[in-house]
């Protein structure tokens, strides 16, 4: 089988993993559910919020379910995701910046808590949540600026701080994640929905938890910042900020048993591990022997890669079977920015795992993000093999060089590795893809 008959197949396997998140399917399937809650209850009105990368097809969904019900509403997505075809009518939406916050998130979410101060008991408030919700829904706390977010988000990204801890941080700097948001909803009944881009589908994480109750602390927010050597980098305003909050001069986030939960609902309809089983039921029906190896991956994506790749080689040696194996993955890795090029994990993941593997016949690997972005750039990620280095070699590419400035993205424009999907709608973290064939 050549690198093109490959390339379709592993991209046919992704496909099948987006279409097992698709949002607007997730959203339809709990119209029953909805209908029932609103039809029961004392309500005269839907209204709708939410943000995040899958916030426009949510909202499509909802609207084409429910738009006799629905009042008004307001949804925020990044620049570039809500298409014609998937925008909706009643629902207005407003687009912003990911993954640092910009002024539109801001007036975005000033929308959205305007909105919401706006309900009563007879309220039923639908809150659509998703992947980038955290810097698409942006109001930072008394006496912090949105440069001053700008700039401590970005700090803890470079650091490699992963998502646990960036919303730790976020969310004590904010007037609506960390259960903020469900608090401003009162006395409205509120549902969300999520669809999850995080390990363990842990909704205090999703988008900083803006309708749910927060475990951290102000604490725990300065011992991240301490963590990375960032106390003295970041801005006073904001080391002050949670001075205070330990100190107990500004109020916590809500905890669990805060009534500001009673009348609030969070149900996952989508995540990783129904993409994975997707991916996995497809790539059976092409004729491989899948196996899920992780679903949980984390930490530096160079080690994750070649953690990969080395269960890549010792399965293709092992293998005993007749037909070609596919190996599965998926999470959310980090990566420690310490040079000035441009990339993003799945694309550095892929260019570690084409090093680990060089020599290897038969191996090929797609990793992306299920969004259809990875970093600051066009492409989802990337495709290699073992003869992805050599490629680069014949050309005059040193990879180390590449990997060493993090700069990723510009090895696979040149070597022809790019993975290019353009926004998908859906986001649920990121996806490796191994095809092994131990004929070659």
């Amino acid at each position: 089988m050549n690198d093109a008959e490959k390339k379709k197949i592993i991209a046919a396997i992704f496909s099948a993993a987006l279409h097992a998140v698709d949002p607007r399917e997730a959203v339809r399937r709990t119209s029953k559910m909805l209908r029932g809650r609103y039809e029961s209850g004392p309500f005269r009105r839907i209204i709708v919020v939410g943000f995040g990368k899958a916030a426009c097809p949510m909202a499509k969904a909802l609207e084409e379910e429910f738009a006799e019900y629905i009042d008004t509403g307001y949804v925020i997505t990044k620049y570039g995701h809500c298409q014609k075809p998937i925008r909706p009518i009643k629902i207005r939406v407003g687009e912003a910046g990911h993954p640092a916050p910009d002024e539109q998130g801001l007036r975005g979410a000033m929308e959205i808590i305007r909105i919401l101060k706006d309900v009563d008991a007879a309220t039923l408030v639908v809150c659509l949540i998703s992947g980038g919700g955290s810097a698409l829904l942006v109001s930072p706390y008394g006496g912090i600026t949105l440069h001053e977010k700008q700039l401590i988000t970005n700090l803890l990204l470079k650091a490699g701080a992963d998502i646990t801890e960036l919303n730790t941080v976020r969310k004590h700097l904010s007037l609506v994640k960390g259960g903020r948001l469900a608090e401003i909803a009162r006395p409205a009944t509120m549902i969300s929905f999520l669809l999850s881009d995080v390990i363990g589908d842990k909704l205090d994480v999703i988008a900083s938890g803006p309708t749910y109750h927060d475990p951290s602390t102000y604490g725990d927010a300065l011992s991240v910042l301490e963590k990375y050597e960032l106390t003295r980098r970041a801005p006073p305003s904001i080391i002050e900020l949670l001075n205070n909050g330990v100190k107990g001069l500004v109020p916590e986030t809500p905890k669990a048993g805060n009534p500001v939960f009673d009348k609030v609902e969070n149900v996952i309809i989508g995540s990783l591990g129904a993409a994975i089983r997707g991916a996995k039921e497809k790539a059976e029906a092409l004729g491989y022997e899948t196996i899920v190896l992780s679903e949980t991956l984390q930490g530096e994506a160079r080690d994750a890669a070649t953690w990969l790749a080395g269960k890549a080689v010792e399965m293709k040696t092992a293998h005993k079977h007749v037909r070609p194996l596919c190996l599965l993955s998926g999470g959310e890795t980090t990566v420690t920015v310490r040079g000035t090029g441009t990339g993003g994990r799945n694309m550095e993941f892929a260019l570690a795992f084409a090093d680990a593997v060089t020599g290897q016949e038969g191996i090929t690997l797609l990793s992306a993000g299920t969004d259809g972005t990875d970093g600051p750039t066009d492409a989802a990620g990337a495709i290699v093999n073992n003869r992805t280095i050599a490629d680069g070699r014949a050309l005059g590419i040193d990879h180390l060089r590449y990997l060493t400035d993090n700069d990723s993205y510009n090895f696979f424009k040149q070597t022809g590795g790019l993975f290019v999907t353009g926004p998908t709608g859906t986001n649920v973290m990121d996806l490796q893809i191994v095809l092994i064939d131990r004929n070659e």
